[in-house]
This record gives structure tokens, C-alpha cells and sequence, in this order.
């Protein structure tokens, strides 16, 4: 049994300390109510309305980064397109590909550290195959970028937001307290996360009439709905081969 799902030493919650934690709650019953003041007479959720409304957008799309590119997005805008659109959403996905590599390094060597030890099955060449996989869409993306005459190495805003949601998980998977079953749950919630944003980068170039870009497009999502189905299989075998050596244990 993994060493996180065994009872333990954990003091977190109230229960362990009744007289503290009925202080606790008189505490915050009396300090965090939603009619609470700032010493400026305003209310906390006031404050943070105010900054929601002043605030400005996270970054922006860059120009194109040459006379080419320039001329194809103004082409396209005399069309009625928006290629601001989807230059933004292919970096959110070149950023996404190219963590997704870093994600599959860091679980590959915490599974060589730890997969005999908690005895889950997770093929390593299946895992280096995903790796590999990733690391060639992030390829693809990148000639797509360049073949709108824009600049792969720029941080658009969407991919700005997803480097910031990917750090959780990063933590998670380079924790050496981690186990293989939670590291598996993340590459689950990645994955799933993976699948909805290559639908909507497939609509928008279907939408441009970009063809070629969504046939590979479309090869890419067939491979990231595999990864997903794997990575889900792992995740439930690891869970269950976990709760069957509890009851044998406790037997």
C-alpha cells in the first residue's frame, strides 16, 4: 500500500484539537463575514470588483514578426477572418506541447524511482512513446506559427494563463513525496484538458479554411485521445491494485 493512503500522524484536522478549534470558528465567524470592512470603509469584495474592472488584459498578440506575416493577417482581416484568434490559441498549445514533454520527463523518472516499490503496472515504453508523441506535436506547431508568418517564440496570453495552470501540476509531479497514482491523476486532468483545447484549435482552422493544418491537427487529436485512454486505464489499475492491498492487509 502506497504510504499516503495508510493512517497516520496527520494532525490537520480540527477534530485533533476541539478546544482550539472552537476558537477557531468563533474567530472567523466574527472577523471573515461577507458585511466585513476594510479600515478604508469599503468591503473586501469591493476591492476586488474595483481591480476586476481596472484591470488590463493578461499580455497580447504579437505583430508578425515579418513583412510576409504581416501581409497574410491583413489579407485575412480584409477577409473577415480573425487570425489574431488562432495565432493566440496555437501558442497557448505550443506552450501546453512543449510542457506536456517536461510533465511525461518527470513522471517517466519518478516511475524508474518508485513503480517496483508501490507495485503498479505503467509501461515505460508506453510512457516514452507519449513523451515522443508530445514532443512532435509541439514540432508541428511551431512550422503552423511560422507558416502564418508569426514568431513561435512569443508568449501569447492564453498560453501565458497556461503555463500558470500547468505549475500545479509540475509541483505535483517533481514532489519526491508524490506517488505513482497521484502523479497518474494529473497526467489525467492534463490529458482531458489537452483533448478539449485540440477540438477548438480543429474548428478554428476548419473555420479559416486552412485544410492542411487541420488534418494534422486531426492527427494530433487522435494520438492525444489515445494518451488520454491509457493514462486513464493506468490510473484506475493503480487506484484499484491500491484498495486490494489495503483489504488484504486489513485481513
Amino acid at each position: 500500500m502506497e504510504k499516503s493512503t495508510k493512517m497516520g500522524t496527520n494532525l490537520t484536522g480540527i477534530d485533533m484539537s476541539p478546544i482550539d478549534s472552537k476558537r477557531m470558528i468563533e474567530g472567523a465567524d466574527k472577523y471573515t463575514s461577507i458585511d466585513n470592512k476594510h479600515e478604508g470603509g469599503h468591503s473586501f469584495e469591493q476591492i476586488k470588483r474595483a481591480y476586476i474592472q481596472e484591470a488590463d488584459a493578461v499580455g497580447s498578440v504579437p505583430l508578425p514578426g515579418s513583412i510576409k506575416g504581416a501581409f497574410k493577417s491583413m489579407m485575412d482581416k480584409l477577409k473577415g477572418n480573425n487570425p489574431e484568434m488562432l495565432i493566440n490559441k496555437l501558442g497557448e498549445r505550443l506552450a501546453f506541447e512543449r510542457t506536456g514533454v517536461r510533465f511525461y520527463e518527470s513522471f517517466i523518472l519518478k516511475c524508474e524511482a518508485k513503480l517496483k516499490e508501490q507495485g503498479v503496472r505503467v509501461p515505460m515504453d508506453e510512457l516514452r512513446e507519449i513523451r515522443d508523441e508530445e514532443f512532435a506535436h509541439f514540432q508541428m506547431l511551431k512550422s503552423a506559427i511560422e507558416s502564418m508568418g508569426a514568431d513561435p517564440t512569443a508568449m501569447t496570453p492564453d498560453a501565458d494563463i497556461s503555463a500558470v495552470a500547468a505549475m500545479g501540476v509540475q509541483q505535483v509531479l517533481n514532489d519526491p513525496r508524490t506517488t505513482i497514482s497521484q502523479c497518474l491523476q494529473m497526467l489525467v486532468i492534463i490529458e482531458s484538458a489537452d483533448n478539449a483545447a485540440w477540438e477548438v484549435l480543429i474548428k478554428l482552422t476548419e473555420d479559416l479554411g486552412l485544410d492542411e493544418m487541420t488534418a494534422q491537427f486531426n492527427q494530433a487529436m487522435k494520438q492525444e485521445e489515445s494518451h488520454l485512454t491509457r493514462v486513464k486505464g493506468w490510473y484506475e489499475e493503480a487506484i484499484r491494485t491500491q484498495a486490494k492491498k489495503g483489504a488484504s492487509m486489513a485481513h
